[in-house]
């Protein structure tokens, strides 16, 4: 579970490891959070451990994922989480904003997904589940680099899932629109009313949304569900 130690992805490494998971909390500079995270699920009768890499670097991925699989012999469910955003008008973003988000979304996705890929093909068993953003649907002024990454995920997704779909290897992706976290928190009341406005629930979702969908894509029962793109938004990608 990559970018796991707060936000959504705390959320979906709490519920898999409900459903009885080993989960591999990563995180990038987070650490006493991915420790908190693991610690969570540790005291409630789970098995987590924090690790840190950067996955928008590919040596990093590589170092962690040989981790995992010394310990625990291969990665069964990847959940491709971790994101970062640099908002700001086309017009004046930096080549570093855009290489950033690029690198980290997208790059990453694509990192992690490479590495624990044989493993899962020899297995002929995996869960392939990546999060997108209701952005990379609608697109979203001051989000060019960002909306961009979620879409390019989106088209990764259904690439990959006819890619191994003869393998037993689902392949899909979560879009969240916007969420009762941290994120959220920050708005002014004009910005809040505005998103409230365009959401056909007329509310923010919750992580847990998020985490019961990642968690049923991640189960035995969604084993015919590979190259789907599924919206938790409330109805704004509608």
């Amino acid at each position: 579970m990559t970018g796991a130690s707060k936000g959504i992805g705390r959320g979906v490494a709490l519920k898999l490891a409900e459903m009885g998971a080993r989960v591999v909390v990563n995180y990038n500079t987070s650490l006493d959070a991915a420790t908190e995270v693991a610690h969570a699920i540790s005291e409630n009768g789970g098995e987590a451990i924090a690790i840190q890499a950067d996955v928008s670097d590919v040596d990093q991925v590589s170092v962690m994922v040989e981790k995992v699989q010394d310990m625990w012999e291969a990665v069964d469910i990847l959940v491709n989480n971790a994101g970062i955003i640099d908002d700001g008008l086309l017009v004046r973003m930096s080549d570093r904003a855009w290489e950033r988000v690029i690198d980290t979304n997208l790059n990453g996705t694509f990192y992690c997904t490479r590495a624990v890929l044989r493993a899962m093909i020899r297995k002929r068993w995996g869960r392939i589940i990546n999060i997108g953003s209701v952005v990379g649907i609608r697109g979203n002024a001051g989000q060019v680099n960002y909306s961009a990454s979620k879409a390019a995920v989106i088209g990764f997704t259904k690439a990959l899932s006819k890619e191994l779909a003869t393998r037993n290897i689902t392949v899909n992706a979560v879009t969240p629109g916007y969420l009762e976290t941290e994120t959220t928190a920050v708005l002014n009341q004009d910005q809040k009313d505005y998103w409230l406005s365009v959401i056909p629930q007329g509310h923010f979702g919750e992580v847990d949304d998020i985490a019961h969908t990642v968690a049923f894509l991640a189960d035995e029962k969604s084993k015919y569900i590979t190259g789907q793109i599924i919206s938790v938004d409330g109805g704004m990608a509608v």
